[in-house]
């Protein structure tokens, strides 16, 4: 079993991206320039988004956050996504979800210009991607992508079960995982509540993308011999064994599944690294101007 360590790889990447500013920088280019909008004191979100401004720094960027208490009005938000999309110095920027209940997270996400959607939601972007077109792809289904990259973990022919169809990650990574590229041309299955016999569908996968938001949901008796499992979940549960009196717990059954695949995610440590960094990439594309001009 080889324990897929998404830190370790995430800090290359952070390394490879820094050195490519300070190369666009020697050469009297400008230095890309993330904005983040952070709505309310939720702490999960918190916690992202002061992730995100540290990996801007750690690469090279320049960051803003503008934040606003949870009373804002659309109306009000709405108009800093239009300021942010006609600043000339703000390559991209991202709107951290979830918004409070009287706001429209689509609206808002259909406001964002998408020449600088960064988190790849805007529906041009998510049309672009489903047809196999250059895009920004949302950043944790790239981050799985870069992690089967770099542990060389064949995808070609295999069968990939998705649980989940969330729009930021099941749809997006099940359409990823069909592309006719390398990762790619998996034969897919999407399992989501509805679904029979998951149990069946599971142990006949090699590629098992666990994005349900469920718990230790995915047990031994689900996965094969030899499968290779991706853990997405990130569920904050109490826990008296940690300082902050929480604990992550991931959709899968770690302890027992791990010793049967022959490559798995941890949680922490695993698919989170690379969502950040996945951010960051789509940044540098958009100060670089690489998908569109």
């Amino acid at each position: 079993m080889t324990l897929i360590d998404g830190k370790a790889i995430a800090k290359q990447i952070k390394e490879e991206i820094a050195q490519e500013v300070n190369e666009i920088l020697a050469k009297g280019g400008k230095r890309p320039h993330l904005a983040a909008i952070l709505v309310g004191h939720d702490g999960g979100s918190e916690t992202y988004v002061a992730s995100k401004v540290k990996a801007c720094e750690e690469c090279g960027f320049k960051s803003s956050l503008i934040r606003y208490e949870n009373d804002v009005t659309e109306a009000e938000l709405l108009k800093k996504v239009e300021e942010l999309n006609l600043d000339a110095d703000v390559d991209g920027f991202i709107v951290q979800l979830p918004l409070p209940k009287h706001i429209s997270e689509q609206k808002v996400i259909e406001a964002i210009d998408y020449k600088k959607d960064v988190d790849g939601f805007h529906p041009i972007n998510v049309g672009r991607l489903s047809i196999g077109l250059p895009c920004y792809i949302s950043a944790t289904p790239n981050g799985i992508l870069e992690l089967l990259r770099r542990y060389k973990i064949e995808t070609e022919g295999k069968k990939c079960v998705v649980l989940g169809r969330s729009n930021i990650v099941g749809k997006p990574m099940a359409s990823l995982m069909m592309q006719k590229t390398y990762p790619g041309n998996a034969t897919v299955t999407i399992c989501h509540s509805h679904s029979k016999d998951i149990k069946e569908e599971c142990l006949s996968a090699d590629i098992i993308i666990a994005a349900l938001g469920q718990p230790h949901f995915l047990k031994k008796e689900m996965v094969k011999e030899g499968a290779v499992v991706i853990d997405v979940g990130t569920t904050r549960l109490p826990s008296d064994k940690t300082k902050s009196g929480f604990k992550l717990f991931g959709d899968v059954d770690f302890d027992e599944v791990a010793p049967k695949c022959s490559f798995i995610t941890p949680v922490p440590g695993g698919v989170g690294p690379m969502t950040i960094v996945s951010l960051m990439r789509n940044t540098l594309l958009a100060g670089k101007k690489e998908i569109y001009n």
